[in-house]
Parts: C-alpha cells; structure tokens; sequence
C-alpha cells in the first residue's frame, strides 16, 4: 500500500476524468490524495472523497506571472506534501507539473512523475505567428520546465511530437520519457451508436465540440460550414461551446448572432448533455491548431463517427486517414470543405468510417486499458 498524491488543478478535472485512475488506485489499496486548487462549490470536494481520494486544497494560479507569488506557494505546496510523506507525487497539468515537481523535490519524496497532456498555447503554431507576449511566456515556461523537469524520474507525454517539441528542440535533459497516447474514457459511458439509416441518407449533421476559440478552428470549422452550405444547403453544422472573451482569438458575440440568424450553423447554447448531441450527430469535425489528444475527439470515436480533424499534434493521433475519417491541413478551410461534402456526397462512408472509429477507440482508448498501462508506469 503505497500513499499517493495527485496534483491537479481544478476538482471537476479529477472526477470527471480521474474518476478511473482513482478507482483503479484504490482498488489496488494505496491512499490516494487529491490536490486540488481551485474549486467552485464545497459539492465539488464531496463529489472528490466520494471517489474515496482525500481532497487537499492548495494554492496555485493557472495563469498570471508572478514568480514571487509562485515561489511562496511553492514551498507552501512542500510543507502540506511533507505532511503527507506519500510514496509519490504525480502531477499533471503545466503549473502543477513545474511548482508540483519543485515542491514535491523540496519535500523530498521518493518518486516524482509528471504528465504533460499538451502543451498549450505557447507551443501551438498561428497563421501570423506567435505574439511578443506569447513568446515572452513561452521563454519563461522553456525555462521553468528546464529547470523543473530534470527532477522526474519519468515525464509522460500523450503523443509524440510533444516531447520533440519540448524536450529535443529546447535541449531539456530528462531521466525518462513515457508516451501514454491519450488519458482514455470509459467506454460505458460512451457506448457505440449507430447512425440511423434513413437520416444519413437524408441530410449530414457535422458537429464541432470545444471553446470558440481561434486555436481550435472555429474560424476555420465556420469558413469551411459556409462554403459547404452553399452547395447543399441541407446539410447542418453544429457548434457546441462557450464563448471565452478573455482570449483574443475568441468568435466575438456579434459574429456568433450573424451566423446563428443567416442560418449557417446551429448552436444550442450550453448544454450539459453533450453525449446527445454527438448520438445525433453524423461527422465529427476538430480542425485544432494543437491538441495533447483531444478527449471530445475520443468520445465521438467511442461512440462511432467519422472524424475529420487537422493533422498537427494530438489531432493526428487520432485517425488513420481515409479508415475512419480524414486528416486534413491546418488553417484550411477549403481543404476541411472538401472532406465535409466528400461525406456528402458518400454517405455510406460515414457508417463505414464510425464504425472503425469505434474499433480504433476500443483498441486505444479504453480507460481500463490505459490506466493499467499508466499505473505500471507510475510503477504501482
């Protein structure tokens, strides 16, 4: 029986999609200590120790660049770890791999292994290149990971373009690297469903999942939905995701409203049954700029559609282009057309094609799966 903490961030993030590797930990009878440093409701703690893991909560912003502030809750972190005196620290995330690695070095726990699931925006290429504030932030975190990263005994990655990107590029020395291939989903919660006949021959829903954001295609999703509409106005584009209007490559609210009155796509507003939706759905479509590997991607596969998505990191990892759906150049909208009216105009691939996303799924998705293959690398 080994004490382990795990440190994340926000606590949905650990049931929503620790629940498994939580489950699997205490099945084997080790302790299991969930750091967690943001959190909306004290619900969201219960939801934590109904899992069975012990929540403790600690400091530590997502953003902002304050190394004073960072380097006090730093060894804050140490001091509630060395209480603790786990067997092993394993963080995931940016800032909880970076201050969660000094911090458990500083309490001098035994194992220490980091996951990072993506590496963000800093790292993720844009059509007029990064701004001087996004390289200014992506030096500062090159450094902080050169400096923090070194005390691991293993860093996982969940494709393999990122450790080249990070590690070989930027000359990080690293004892050991491990590449997971995606955190995985139960796939009971996501049972395959098959697409119903008559509607595939009727009209093609295309469906996009995630945060308006310009990184991850929306532009180019809405382009491409507008060439598409032209020449098959039947055909119906969905967008399900929230508006973020901190961040500058966000749709804005009034192109949003334009969209939504010319008829071009579809977009319920939040919703919280988002399964529904990709049952309903028939095309799964995420032109990313860059993803770790993209779990909305993951569950439409479970379930069984056809994806098209853009072949950078993350995304790439997948599909098998033209087996279960379509890989496509990022920044083009014309190129993600033509995949689109391709199903169109062949509506018997899309069955064909969910139907291998859904093998392709089983075969590397399944959280039992993954998190067997995880725990023996946290060598538990």
């Amino acid at each position: 029986m080994s004490r382990i903490v795990l440190i994340g961030t926000i606590a949905s993030s650990f049931y929503n999609f620790r629940k498994d590797l939580i489950l699997s930990l205490l099945a084997k009878g080790h302790i299991v200590y969930a750091f967690i440093s943001e959190y909306k409701h004290e619900d969201d703690l219960k939801k934590v120790m109904e899992l069975g893991a012990i929540p403790v909560v600690y400091k530590l912003h997502r953003g902002g660049l304050n190394p004073i502030a960072d380097i006090k809750q730093t060894y804050l972190l140490a001091k509630k770890i060395k209480e603790i005196n786990p067997d092993l620290v394993f963080s995931y995330f940016t800032k909880p791999v970076i201050f969660g690695t000094l911090a458990a070095k500083i309490a001098k726990v035994p194992k220490i292994v980091g996951m990072l699931e993506g590496l963000g925006y800093t790292f993720t290429d844009q059509p007029e290149g990064l701004s001087k504030r996004t390289k200014f932030i992506k030096k500062i975190q090159v450094f902080l990971y050169k400096v923090s990263l070194p005390f691991l005994d293993k860093v996982i990655f969940l494709n393999p373009d990122d450790p080249r990107d990070l590690l070989e590029k930027y000359k990080i020395k690293v004892k050991e690297t491990e590449i997971l291939g995606g955190i995985g989903l139960n796939l009971n919660d996501y049972p395959y469903r098959c697409i119903n006949h008559e509607k595939i021959n009727n009209k093609i829903t295309f469906l996009f999942i995630g945060r308006l954001l310009k990184e991850k295609g929306i532009h180019d999703f809405v382009a491409a939905s507008k060439i598409v509409k032209a020449l098959y106005p039947e055909a119906t584009f969905t967008i399900l995701g929230r508006i973020d209007t901190a961040n500058m490559g966000s749709l804005l609210q009034s192109e949003l409203d334009n969209l939504i009155n010319t008829r071009v796509i579809n977009y319920p507003g939040f919703v919280s049954n988002v399964k529904d939706w990709i049952v309903n759905s028939d095309v799964f479509v995420l032109p990313s700029y860059r993803e770790g590997v993209p779990r909305s991607t993951q569950e439409a596969m479970a379930i069984g559609r056809a994806i098209i998505t853009t072949d950078v990191p993350g995304c790439r990892e997948t599909v098998v282009d033209g087996t279960n759906g379509f890989l496509v150049p990022k920044w083009n909208p014309e190129a993600l057309a033509e995949k689109m009216i391709y199903f169109i105009e062949h509506p018997e691939q899309i069955l064909i094609m969910g139907n291998e996303s859904h093998k392709i799924a089983v075969e590397k998705f399944d959280a039992e799966k993954v998190n067997r293959r995880l725990i023996k690398i946290l060598g538990l």
